[in-house]
């Protein structure tokens, strides 16, 4: 069952780095789990908000805006989305 947690978590990583670079100027190999969407990225913060409302169409889900609002970096995404689906 780990397994599959593991294997689902890289796939949300996959997809989610796949929507960042659509909104900002970085490399798909240069996003770390570790990377602020602010600080590292270069996000605005309507650029944040904008990713979670794909986030919510592309993986069917309902994004708390309040929970959102304390996600921070990828890894951080990653978990909170990860639990959604």
């Amino acid at each position: 069952m780990k397994r599959n947690a593991e294997r689902m978590e890289l796939t949300m990583f996959d997809q989610l780095t796949d929507m960042i670079v659509n909104y900002v100027e970085v490399k798909k190999e240069d996003i770390r789990p570790e990377s602020r969407f602010i600080e590292d990225l270069g996000f605005t913060s309507f650029d944040f908000m904008s990713l979670l409302g794909e986030a919510e169409d592309v993986l069917d889900v309902e994004i708390n805006q309040e929970e959102a609002a304390n996600i921070r970096t990828v890894q951080e995404a990653v978990d909170y989305l990860t639990k959604l689906v």
